[in-house]
């Protein structure tokens, strides 16, 4: 693929969207609030237009499955919308009982500060965006450069979804251990 196509898809992506601990409101929402925050915020890096970003049923969900603290009078408070999400941001790797141990860590009062999780992961997320254009423009320069592919644009583009793939699995499988050993840590 072409540097200025790869770049378009880059952008596309929008590496950037995130709710900062500013934007999340002092104030309790109700749900359907929290959802149009949300799809502001990330409505930009659905794959499909009419894919939603955050459903009531989800939220429901992270509710019933004991993600988020009791909800008081139908009000999403700050450490709710920050769970939120965190799930939101994780959910696409693992699996919600892995994160519900990883967020038991910031429930269990002397542990990890939630806000302090929160506005540092927040940080990582745009080094690491960087660093994955970075990576991404180099395997894909890799890709063009293997003498396999001669410049063929499908066998470029399948390299290259079976390279980001791969590198996905490693990544899921390493934050799974990473999860295990936090659960194994609480026994």
């Amino acid at each position: 693929m072409d540097k200025q196509e790869l770049n378009q898809r880059l952008e596309k992506l929008q590496l950037d969207n995130q709710i900062a601990i500013d934007d999340i409101p002092d104030i309790d929402l109700y749900m359907d609030q929290v959802t149009q925050l949300f799809e502001k915020a990330y409505s930009g890096s659905k794959r499909n237009p009419d894919d939603k970003v955050l459903t009531k049923t989800m939220i429901n969900n992270y509710a019933k499955g004991k993600l988020l603290p009791p909800i008081k009078n139908k009000k999403y408070s700050k450490d709710h919308i920050m769970l939120i999400n965190l799930i939101y941001q994780l959910k696409g790797t693992l699996s919600i009982s892995d994160i519900k141990s990883m967020l038991e860590q910031t429930q269990s009062g002397e542990k990890v500060p939630l806000e302090d999780l929160y506005s540092t992961f927040n940080e990582f997320m745009e080094t690491s965006s960087t660093y994955f254009k970075e990576h991404v423009k180099k395997l894909n320069e890799d890709v063009q450069a293997s003498s396999d592919s001669d410049g063929d644009a499908t066998m470029d583009q399948l390299l290259l979804i079976g390279v980001l793939s791969h590198l996905s699995n490693l990544y899921r499988r390493l934050a799974e251990q990473i999860v295990d050993d936090m659960s194994k840590g609480q026994e």
